[in-house]
């Protein structure tokens, strides 16, 4: 966005700061009485702007929107979804005990692969989009079940696969994919989560036996959370430092933390070997049908071989050998290849805020309540209260779906190419959008239930299973406000390269000339304009949310810098801890927005265009009204233009709920799926289904 006022340095704004203000202030209030004088047109020569939706309801083609939404992985998900509607008995009951779910889990995995011939792990590499799909599938039939299926092939057979090398493809490939090697992800301990270069198992080269022997020296090392371990797991990937014995006084040089295959079970007893000792961790909050476990061991010996060594390896003879030149580049290149569980965690995260927003609204449409003097009653989404609750809601879970499907697209060309920015830009991108989306899917089934009623207390509409099981999305894979302070920390490098004159990666670029802006004051006549093609085209819209960021890693950084001086590094980023914090969400909502705008662009169906310009245009105003006191402090909007953002903001919740019906009926999420009776699609069989469920 241009502004009127001469552009300065940074240093120049900081050595005049009061000069310059001044100066500012009396061109702006000559502006402003300009502007009194000569009002603007709607919008400047040489901007685009998009066509708004019409006043009239949309007419939604459900399927093309469909088809569009779904893409081309539609047949595999059906057939996820057709499978267990044939297989009643595989269906998970209402009420079930814990060791019962996590039998049936178990069965309905084995069924999955070897009775429906879905393969998943033939498509973690080859085809992650294609596994991302019925990750997603998996998890609408029983979100236990889709976090079993990830941690077989996601964690455990991923790590193989990604932490390996041939030998150990050739050797546990065929294992894994037919369920035959049931195994477990063993990094989090009981002391160390998040904090992965602290954990403290061991693994100590003995190169008399040619082994490595793997111990937990103290109760804090306990490998504890660790699904598939109580009850089905074979095999652990462990993730330990390895020692090696030196003939210097220390006698042992810790080389970091790496993986390791270490079997726990015995395959034909399915007892624990000598030496590991395996506890269960109990009954959860949700996501009963998977069985976490604590993992001990005591001198428990493996074969060199089963050192998981693509980035580090031992040698015959004790010497360790790496194409990576410190612990810190091996333990990154580690987790770099992890990442696929966080973009796995956020795409099935907006598979389960698609199930929420279904039931909710077609409960809401269903039900009537109150209305007008001697007058039907009115659907309860008719009032402006529920609206305002949904309808932003049913916007943001199609913004998540464009961004997330974003996700897996760089993802899959990371796994083909392993370019190394895209590496980069992956694993950022992964990381904040798991934490964000998680973090508002989490939020949003609160409010789903709320929006039900005493119906969405029913265990049967399913509001509460939703929420206990998703729950632990916001902590699992990183923990949501550790994963936003790495994106705090990419943004700030970015932001340092920048002023360096290097270059940024794809996700980031935008901050290059949005940062210019920032430095610039903004203008008083584009901060007044009001008109809704104004508001609606996504330059403003997008100008809005770049800037909003840009202005927040400006001033997070000079206030680092200022920190620092007297707290130190670590106390200045704690002092600044909740500013980062909300620098990375502003982030994700730029390019979450960016990738809404590109999909309504991309949409080849007319009618299917027009609607999805109409919620794009709610996400972006929702997200701007909410946080309009930031654009208020420094007259990016001006009173009268914040005025105009609400007013359109409720309109647009009002156009969206007109088409809000066919909007979810795009999702393509059959009743049997949903499996909720208030949230049928045919609304007249809603309450004779769930009454039936009472018995009557």
């Amino acid at each position: 966005m241009e502004s009127h006022e001469p552009k300065t340095s940074n240093s120049t704004a900081e050595e005049d700061g009061c000069s310059n203000w001044d100066r500012a202030v009396v061109a702006r209030r000559v502006e402003r009485l300009f502007l009194h004088l000569n009002p603007p047109p709607e919008f400047s020569d040489g901007v685009e702007l998009a066509r708004c939706a019409g006043r009239a309801k949309s007419d939604v083609n459900t399927e093309q929107l469909s088809k569009y939404m779904r893409g081309k992985y539609r047949d595999v998900q059906q057939k996820v979804y057709d499978y267990f509607n044939s297989r009643p008995e595989l269906q998970t009951p209402l009420e079930i005990s814990k060791d019962e779910h996590r039998e049936l889990c178990m069965r309905q995995l084995m069924g999955l692969v070897r009775e429906a011939g879905i393969r998943p792990f033939r498509y973690v590499v080859e085809e992650p989009a294609k596994y991302f799909a019925i990750l997603e599938a998996v998890g609408s039939v029983d979100m236990s079940l889709g976090i079993k299926m990830g941690v077989q092939y996601s964690l455990w057979g991923g790590s193989v696969l990604n932490l390996g090398t041939k030998k150990h493809r050739d050797k546990y490939f065929e294992g894994i994919d037919n369920v035959e090697y049931p195994g477990c992800f063993a990094m989090t301990e009981l002391h160390h989560g998040s904090n992965v270069q602290g954990l403290q198992t061991v693994a100590t080269f003995d190169p008399i036996k040619d082994e490595f022997i793997i111990d937990t020296p103290n109760d804090g090392a306990i490998k504890w959370w660790i699904g598939n371990a109580a009850v089905h797991g074979k095999f652990a990937t462990v993730f330990a430092k390895l020692m090696l014995p030196t003939h210097d006084t220390k006698g042992v040089a810790d080389m970091g933390v790496h993986a390791f295959i270490v079997p726990i079970r015995d395959m034909k007893t399915h007892k624990p070997l000598p030496g590991v000792e395996i506890h269960d961790c109990g009954h959860k909050v949700g996501l009963n049908g998977v069985d976490n476990g604590a993992l001990r061991f005591r001198s428990v010996r493996i074969p060199r071989d089963d050192l998981l060594n693509r980035f580090g390896d031992v040698s015959r003879d004790g010497k360790y050998t790496s194409s990576l030149p410190s612990i810190n580049k091996r333990f990154a290149a580690t987790l770099g290849e992890l990442v696929g569980g966080r973009v796995g965690l956020a795409y099935s995260s907006v598979g389960v805020l698609k199930i929420a927003v279904i039931i909710a609204v077609r409960y809401s449409l269903l039900r009537q309540q109150f209305g007008p003097p001697k007058a039907p009653e009115i659907s309860i989404l008719d009032y402006q209260s529920q609206q305002h609750k949904l309808m932003p809601m049913l916007a943001s879970t199609y913004a998540f779906h464009f961004a997330t499907l974003d996700l897996i697209d760089k993802y899959s060309e990371m796994k083909k190419t392993h370019d190394e920015q895209l590496v980069g830009d992956v694993h950022a991108l992964s990381a904040v959008l798991k934490s964000y989306v998680t973090s508002y899917t989490a939020k949003s089934l609160s409010i789903c239930r709320e929006a039900c009623g005493g119906h969405g207390y029913a265990a049967v509409n399913r509001f509460g299973s939703l929420r206990n099981d998703h729950d632990i999305f916001q902590t699992f894979e990183g923990d949501n406000t550790v994963l936003l302070q790495q994106v705090a920390g990419y943004l700030l490098k970015q932001y340092k390269e920048k002023f360096q004159g290097g270059t940024l990666t794809v996700t980031w670029n935008y901050l290059r000339e949005s940062m210019n802006s920032y430095l610039s004051q903004p203008n008083p006549v584009t901060a007044r304009w009001e008109g809704e093609d104004h508001l609606r085209d996504p330059k403003f819209q997008l100008d809005a949310f770049r800037y909003r960021t840009s202005r927040l890693l400006q001033s997070v950084a000079v206030r680092l810098r200022k920190h620092s001086k007297t707290l130190g590094s670590f106390g200045a980023w704690n002092r600044c801890l909740n500013h980062l914090l909300t620098l990375a969400e502003s982030h994700i909502e730029s390019v979450i927005l960016a990738k809404f705008i590109d999909a309504v662009r991309s949409c080849p169906d007319p009618s299917s265009r027009a609607a999805l310009k109409l919620l794009c245009d709610l996400y972006a105003l929702d997200r701007i009204w909410n946080d309009i006191g930031t654009y208020r402090n420094v007259d990016y909007v001006a009173p009268n233009k914040a005025k105009a953002i609400h007013k359109l903001t409720e309109y647009l919740c009002f156009q969206v709920k007109n088409i809000s019906r066919e909007l979810v009926d795009a999702f393509d999420l059959p009743d049997y799926v949903t499996r909720a009776p208030i949230g049928m699609q045919a609304a007249e069989e809603a309450y004779a289904q769930y009454t039936q469920f009472a018995g009557f």
